[in-house]
């Protein structure tokens, strides 16, 4: 009950005991005065009460909208919050339920070394060194079966754009528009953060492999991936006079524990719909040198035409991997030319446990059994190579290589590695002549290359 009504009921009760019958003398007005006093007192304390509980009702409901208010923000949070996940890949990975996802990427590669060539040569020998590569970028994916991927290396004092695509997946379908790799051999398809060597196979340079501004599809069923793509130049080259087309199919099946790796591969390239200068060089073995021991100087073409065979298989500790690449080259009114590249290698890892990544048709990352950040001693990988290449035919005499080469690698961690790399070339016809006239002659060169990765 409330305390104004039981104030009222007091005030009534006091009033009728305030007029007996016999009270008709001097003290009754008194006592009249004080319960009237005292009644007054009862209202002014039964208004303040009355005031009091409104004041109460309305801090309540403020209260109860904060609280609201408050809980309706935490369970917002909390479904932000369980929408995104971050992994740690080498870099953090941040991916939405949304279907977007969001890595940052990046290498660097430090070389140095020593070359020995004839001192008739008049080549001077001696230290080199260079940061090979430093890329950084982003990758990830976009809602629809969309991804993106950006790439930009400053090595060599200079801002050149590696990779810039986008790309668009539907089940084993993968379509790709922009600035990316050709699809001319598996050497040159593997990531320079998973070779043997420091430097890939002597032709995939010489013929010109990079990446080229275009579009391409690839197809992986089963044991089976087929690529094709139609491009221009490099990002960087501003003329795009030339364009050409480029198809590679590769048969990939899982033999018990062996992976085998059968591929060959097809390029034409249109130089500029006349008559346009090549050139095919080589360096020795390693980067940080400008000289070319094998050269053919430049001369006139209109096409380039070239064909791939490509052969893998690993097996535990154990791979083999072998390529052969014919380049022919169109030259309106004279004798066609057509050069040879080729290598063979084996390998095997010291340590238990190790093998060598393979995934979509290339080599892969290396991640080893007993990593160093978990008390192990990393991997350890030895290989040797034979390193064919012929710029010599149809009149242009650009010289013979044969190349001899060993690697030992040490990979730490996934994305730590360390490479040491010896490699002795037999010249024939070389391109610099020795004091006497002399074009045949071996060059020794000898790398080391420090390489993180994320």
């Amino acid at each position: 009950m409330r305390i104004s009504q039981v104030s009222a009921i007091a005030m009534i009760a006091a009033a009728g005991l305030a007029t007996p019958a016999h009270a008709q003398n001097a003290d009754s007005a008194a006592m009249q005065a004080e319960l009237q006093a005292m009644r007054a007192q009862m209202q002014a304390m039964a208004a303040r009460i009355d005031s009091l509980e409104g004041q109460l009702v309305t801090a309540q409901a403020k209260a109860d909208a904060a609280t609201a208010t408050s809980t309706t923000a935490l369970a917002t949070a909390e479904a932000a919050k369980s929408d995104t996940t971050i992994k740690w890949k080498g870099a953090p990975l941040i991916e939405s339920k949304s279907g977007w996802s969001f890595k940052p990427r990046g290498r660097m590669q430090y070389d140095a070394g020593v070359i020995s060539a004839p001192s008739s040569t008049g080549v001077e020998d001696g230290f080199g060194e260079e940061a090979r590569r430093i890329r950084l970028g982003v990758e990830g994916d976009i809602p629809g079966g969309f991804g993106y991927k950006f790439e930009v290396d400053f090595a060599g004092n200079e801002v050149e754009v590696s990779d810039a695509m986008l790309t668009y997946k539907d089940g084993g379908l993968t379509v790709a528009f922009g600035q990316q790799n050709n699809f001319q051999s598996m050497e040159e398809l593997t990531s320079s953060r998973f070779t043997s060597f420091m430097e890939r196979a002597a032709f995939t340079d010489a013929f010109g492999f990079e990446r080229r501004v275009g579009a391409s599809a690839s197809f992986h069923s089963g044991d089976m991936l087929a690529q094709g793509g139609v491009f221009t130049d490099n990002m960087s080259d501003t003329s795009n006079d030339q364009w050409g087309a480029d198809g590679r199919i590769v048969f990939m099946p899982k033999m018990g524990e062996t992976q085998l790796h059968l591929g060959g591969s097809v390029h034409y390239t249109d130089l500029d719909g006349d008559l346009a200068n090549v050139r095919y060089r080589q360096r020795p073995f390693v980067h940080f040198t400008g000289t070319r021991f094998i050269d053919t100087r430049s001369f006139g073409a209109a096409k380039e035409t070239g064909y791939g065979l490509e052969a893998a298989a690993i097996r535990g500790p154990f791979h083999v991997a072998g390529e052969t690449f014919w380049q022919s080259v169109s030259r309106p009114g004279l004798a066609d030319p057509t050069f040879f590249g080729a290598y063979a290698e084996v390998g095997m890892f010291l340590t238990k446990g190790d093998t060598r990544g393979y995934k979509g048709g290339i080599f892969d990352r290396v991640k080893p059994a007993n990593p160093v950040d978990k008390g192990g001693m990393g991997a350890i990988q030895v290989n040797l190579r034979y390193d064919r290449l012929d710029l010599t035919d149809a009149g242009i005499v650009g010289g013979k290589q044969d190349g001899y080469a060993m690697s030992v690698i040490w990979t730490p961690t996934d994305y730590t590695r360390f490479m040491l790399n010896y490699g002795r070339m037999d010249y024939t016809d070389a391109a610099i002549a020795a004091a006497n006239g002399d074009k045949s002659y071996a060059v020794d060169a000898f790398g080391a290359r420090a390489q993180i990765d994320f």
